[in-house]
């Protein structure tokens, strides 16, 4: 057990370094910015409305689990605080994994092999470096469910679903989906009909009333379903397409991209892949159905987050196929060296070398600009920059050359970075919005260095 607790340990601290580096040398985005911003403003008593999308943070996906995370912030409002809570729950997944290997009968050293099948599953690792999700949090929630059902613990099963449907409402189809593994297959009637019910009941609850309340179908469709296009425009269109012309779906499920996603999604644990322990997966149905229905490649992208729901039960059938000792790989060693190898193959390490040293050329030029940022006045600035500067009430990253020079006035700094603007801009925007600020009175420039601007409003 002391060696487990030190490997979450050292885990804790892999994931913490690898997600903290990788903000600082400034490649986290909107979503990071906008759960940062939300929980800040939680924690100051004010409407969380992030100014970064537009709407209120149950709007997104009902996760109340922000709520309390906003507590943190109480203490010392840190982006930090979300880095190390993502990093601690990923790690933490390491602990019922451990436990149900042994529940399953496997000696201590094939367990500790399936904590480093865990640990090394690619999807965990790039999800860390995907800013943060309140996604992650579930993944051991998950596990620790069915540890809790085969164990009998009532409580802490109950426990482990409020955690799960408190991450993100659609998580909910996941917990619904478990239920019914575990009421048809695991035995466990009890704790499938509460899976079933708790699910069911949230979804509706977090779709027909949480949602609409505190956004709209249209910030939906802008946030989230666009990723489902062909369907149509609406929710109502959508389900009218999936019961008449169905066709559609089919021909979108079975493409190319699709194969390549489960191919490379299951390759990391093909070696426990016999069909009479596929049965676990039944519960990863949802998610991944989801995710092959989708027509925008990010859903299919290991490098992203969308598959953490998978990976606890897919973590399960390689537990079940070494119990059985039916896997084509049995030795310790050698399920570490396959894991090993799928991780640098489909790990996001690299990228530390390569597309996350893209923006050194004036990085302590874009740090100083931020740093004369010294008020919690409203900011307008790049997609970048943004997660680092998102304790405010208002900050956008949103810049339309084509807009009155009056719609600038509401923000009192402006941060610009020429050379690296993000997705949101073009270099010869800001350039061109840069130029303008400089001929405006109500701005002065405070700083400029390799292409980092920073203007600041006078004080009439």
């Amino acid at each position: 057990m002391n060696n487990i607790r030190a490997i979450i340990g050292i885990s804790t601290l892999i994931l913490f370094i690898s997600s903290s580096l990788r903000h600082e040398l400034f490649n986290s985005s909107g979503d990071l910015a906008f759960f940062d911003q939300g929980i800040y403003l939680i924690s100051q008593g004010k409407p969380p409305i992030s100014s970064v999308l537009g709407f209120h943070v149950l709007a997104d996906h009902a996760a109340w689990i922000l709520y309390p995370l906003a507590l943190l912030y109480k203490i010392y409002p840190s982006v930090y605080w979300l880095f190390a809570v993502q990093s601690v729950a990923l790690a933490f997944g390491v602990l019922p994994t451990y436990f149900l290997a042994l529940q399953a009968g496997l000696k201590e050293n094939l367990a500790v092999a399936m904590v480093a099948v865990y640990l090394m599953y690619p999807v965990i690792y790039n999800s860390n470096l995907c800013d943060f999700h309140p996604d992650t949090i579930a993944v051991p929630a998950l596990l620790m469910a069915v540890f809790a059902a085969r164990s009998r613990k009532i409580v802490w099963f109950c426990v482990s679903i409020l955690l799960i449907l408190g991450c993100k409402a659609v998580l909910s189809l996941t917990v619904v989906a478990m239920g019914i593994w575990l009421l048809l297959f695991e035995k466990r009637r009890l704790y499938g009909a509460i899976a079933i019910i708790g699910g069911t009941m949230w979804f509706l609850i977090a779709n027909w009333i949480i949602i609409p309340f505190f956004g709209s179908e249209a910030a939906l469709l802008t946030r989230h379903l666009y990723r489902y296009s062909y369907l149509g425009n609406s929710f109502s269109e959508m389900v009218q397409i999936l019961i008449y012309q169905p066709q559609i779906i089919f021909k979108n499920i079975f493409s190319a991209i699709n194969l390549e996603y489960l191919c490379f999604l299951l390759l990391p644990i093909v070696w426990a892949l016999k069909p009479q322990y596929l049965i676990p997966l039944i519960s990863l149905i949802p998610c991944v159905a989801l995710n092959l229905l989708a027509d925008h490649p990010s859903q299919k992208n290991l490098v992203l987050h969308y598959s953490l729901p998978a990976i606890p039960f897919i973590i399960l059938v390689g537990i079940a196929s070494l119990a059985a000792g039916k896997g084509w790989l049995k030795q310790r060693r050698v399920i570490f060296l396959w894991s090993l190898v799928w991780f640098f193959a489909l790990g996001k390490v690299g990228f530390f070398s390569s597309k996350y040293l893209h923006h050194l050329d004036n990085w302590s030029a874009t740090k100083e600009a931020i740093a004369l940022v010294k008020t919690k006045d409203s900011v307008l600035t790049t997609d970048i920059i943004t997660p680092h500067l998102t304790h405010r009430d208002l900050i956008s990253f949103k810049y339309n050359p084509s807009q009155d020079i009056t719609e600038l006035n509401k923000f009192h700094y402006v941060l610009l970075n020429v050379r690296h603007p993000g997705w949101a801009a073009s270099s010869e925007s800001l350039s061109n919005l840069a130029n303008i600020l400089k001929n405006q009175s109500k701005y002065k420039l405070q700083y400029q260095q390799y292409d980092v601007y920073l203007f600041e409003k006078k004080i009439s």
